[in-house]
């Protein structure tokens, strides 16, 4: 196998959007089938990719390796366990299941069956989390005592879809949160405990679209934050260490563009804004100074590469299955600390 053949399953936002053009970037990986209900939707943009309107469809093509499924949370699960039963490799667009003890099983059976199975966190490579995790990783921080991410937005009126609806799985925190949860894991590793608060703060809202999370790791606390009335928002990273701070406005470029039609490779793809770059203020020899830091260009497309590599070439995936599990735990636990209103240790 040179070519991975690839299946996608739903066409909405998250395949037309955060999905097809991406993986356009990684070489070695083609779009070959989706299944979709609306077929003249695919063919505006892949006219020559053949369009079904089952799942069974997909998954009994020996020509698809790799199905990669896009649909509501409450799909996740029993369309990855069907598809790993067919032999095929997996990616599921985040988050990963609505139940730990669901991601577990999965990746046993992805275990047994020899098969890749991945989340798309792909918010690792956001330009302005990868320029937050250089700076920790170098050092220049010193020791991390407190990192904050906030994802706010300003959406007061709620819309009818199936991310704002009372089901399993629905509201921010699994939405949105589930970037934040992973990217503070992927920095810091697991937890100590959880705190959170999280709820409807919207008029005629069903879904909570509020959360306040905190990690316990020692003297460090993480804290991850999403508020949906929030008209002007304060800094996206505030990152303080024993030698500085690190503050951060503005989100990463990849969304905006994505959804303006941009893919992978057009100019200025994952830049930042000059005047979206974060400053660094640092404590040298009893001295403050501070300076800007250019932001790091971000690449969506890395993640597809390496689903490439760990297929054809057995190398690591770059988001295991297991990142993905315990961003749910973490989740699950924020939940048991809304209900009972204390901190819960992670276990």
């Amino acid at each position: 196998m040179s070519i991975i053949r690839a299946g996608l399953v739903g066409y909405g936002l998250s395949g037309s959007v955060f999905q097809a053009p991406v993986m356009e970037g990684a070489e070695g990986l083609v779009l070959h089938k989706v299944v979709s209900s609306r077929p003249e939707d695919v063919h505006a943009d892949y006219p020559e990719v053949t369009v079904v309107s089952s799942y069974d469809e997909l998954l009994s093509d020996p020509d698809i390796d790799l199905v990669i499924i896009t649909t509501p949370n409450t799909t996740h699960f029993p369309y990855a366990k069907q598809a790993l039963e067919a032999g095929k490799h997996v990616v599921v667009e985040k988050p990963f299941v609505n139940r730990s003890a669901d991601a577990l099983e999965l990746i046993e059976l992805a275990q047994q069956k020899q098969r890749v199975l991945s989340v798309y966190h792909n918010r690792r490579w956001d330009n302005d989390f990868l320029t937050v995790k250089e700076l920790i990783e170098s050092g220049e921080l010193g020791e991390i005592n407190t990192y904050e991410a906030h994802y706010d937005r300003f959406r007061p009126e709620v819309k009818n879809r199936w991310r704002e609806q009372n089901i399993e799985g629905s509201g921010s925190l699994y939405d949105l949160g589930s970037h934040l949860i992973d990217q503070a894991l992927h920095l810091f590793g697991l937890p100590e405990a959880v705190y959170g608060d999280s709820f409807v703060q919207r008029v005629n809202g069903q879904a909570p679209d509020y959360f306040h999370l905190v990690l316990y790791y020692g003297n460090r606390r993480v804290i991850l934050h999403c508020g949906s009335i929030v008209k002007e928002a304060g800094p996206h990273f505030q990152v303080h260490g024993s030698k500085g701070s690190y503050i951060k406005y503005g989100m990463d470029s990849q969304e905006d563009q994505l959804r303006q039609g941009k893919k992978p490779g057009a100019a200025g793809w994952g830049e930042d804004s000059p005047e979206r770059y974060g400053q660094l203020t640092l404590d040298v020899d009893g001295e403050t100074i501070t300076r800007t830091v250019e932001t790091r260009i971000g690449g969506y497309e890395k993640y597809y590469q390496g689903i490439v590599d760990a297929i054809l070439h057995g190398k690591e995936v770059p988001v295991s299955a297991v990142d993905g599990m315990n961003v749910i735990k973490v989740i699950e636990l924020a939940m048991v600390s809304v209900a009972e209103g204390r901190v819960v240790p992670f276990k």
